[in-house]
């Protein structure tokens, strides 16, 4: 396995970043670029920027952010949210972001995937599937952060968006998105071990053990942390320490 990555995950809604549970019941915890700075500066691999309210306004918003945060956040960052053609994936790449997370326009057009992998490469597509449990450990896919019902298998979905160029999931676990019990690591492995991108796990972690879990038990390649950064639960130092104690390679922080 290569070195897990910690990225640290921003939901935003208007100006504010906020975090909810199951993706629902918002609530403002500040300023998104005082809290990407602060990651930062705790050396986060990555960062990831969703737009929340995007699919409802048909648009993505987050430019300016963005642009603000390329001039003092140097990692690589993830940007999703009201994102439906190339041009919109060429205007948000100048602004600054590295790679665009596609759910919505994806599901109802997937040759999008082909197309934005073939314009800027694959490393720069990312297949985000909201994921619900419907027992006898299937999933489904959602849209419009969790609320609409696609019909396709979660794992079936993903298998066809890496053969369309997806570089890599992230995979967020609606159902544990928020309750700080845990990844849904069942959910993880199935889509881990059926594609051959990295997969991204994302919703649930409430301490270092779940980080540890999902990564060995579900075989994840990088974690989705927000809840426990953003309330100060633990720091990506103690979150990488437990990941090296437990014999997970990381990156090396000099």
């Amino acid at each position: 396995m290569s070195r897990v990555r910690f990225i640290a995950r921003l939901d935003i809604k208007g100006p504010n970043l906020i975090k909810g549970i199951h993706l629902e019941g918002l609530r403002i915890v500040g300023d998104p670029q005082e809290f990407a700075k602060k990651y930062y500066d705790q050396d986060v691999d990555e960062l990831i920027y969703m737009d929340i309210v995007a699919s409802l306004y048909g648009r993505n918003s987050l430019h300016d952010l963005i642009r603000n945060a390329a001039h003092h956040v140097f990692v690589p960052m993830t940007v999703g949210g009201g994102i439906r053609s190339v041009e919109d994936v060429r205007d948000i790449l100048r602004a600054g972001a590295d790679k665009v997370a596609i759910n919505t326009a994806a599901v109802k057009r997937p040759e999008l995937i082909s197309e934005i992998a073939q314009t800027f490469g694959s490393q720069c597509m990312v297949l985000s599937i909201e994921a619900k449990s419907i027992g006898n450990g299937r999933w489904e896919a959602f849209t419009d952060n969790g609320r609409e019902r696609t019909g396709l298998d979660v794992v079936e979905w993903a298998q066809r968006g890496v053969n369309l160029g997806a570089g890599e999931v992230l995979l967020t676990s609606v159902d544990r998105e928020g309750t700080r019990k845990g990844f849904d690591c069942d959910l993880v492995k199935a889509v881990s071990e059926s594609v051959s991108v990295p997969v991204i796990a994302s919703g649930g972690m409430g301490n270092p053990d779940h980080l540890v879990e999902v990564v060995k038990k579900g075989h994840a390649d990088a974690v989705a942390i927000a809840d426990v950064l953003h309330y100060d639960r633990f720091s990506l130092s103690e979150l990488r320490k437990a990941a090296m104690e437990s014999g997970i390679e990381v990156r090396e922080i000099k």
